[in-house]
């Protein structure tokens, strides 16, 4: 996929459930998947209950750990970074967006 359109395909996801969480993309992704939690977890290297506390927003992700997240799915890296660090900001209550590019 190309930038473009991951990026239309946020604003499409964004518009059908509101903000975009890294949880919530990582749940939408399982799900289209059809995958369940346990089998999901598996494939991305962390326990069923670690997966279901990111998919609840109950636990945030690592820049490093979205990385290696996007990396066993297929996905992009900076995609996947910046909204893990963007989750991490809200939960701050900073009214800030984070955008993220390749050094």
């Amino acid at each position: 996929m190309t930038t473009k359109k991951n990026s239309e395909a946020t604003k499409f996801l964004e518009k059908l459930v509101g903000e975009l969480t890294f949880g919530g993309l990582i749940e939408a992704m399982r799900q289209s998947e059809e995958m369940s939690q346990v089998d999901f977890a598996k494939k991305l290297g962390i326990s069923k209950q670690h997966l279901c506390d990111i998919e609840k927003r109950r636990k945030f992700v690592s820049s490093e750990r979205a990385a290696k997240f996007a990396k066993i799915v297929g996905h992009s890296e900076k995609s996947f970074v910046a909204l893990a660090l963007q989750d991490i900001v809200n939960q701050g209550g900073l009214k800030l967006k984070v955008s993220v590019e390749a050094a």
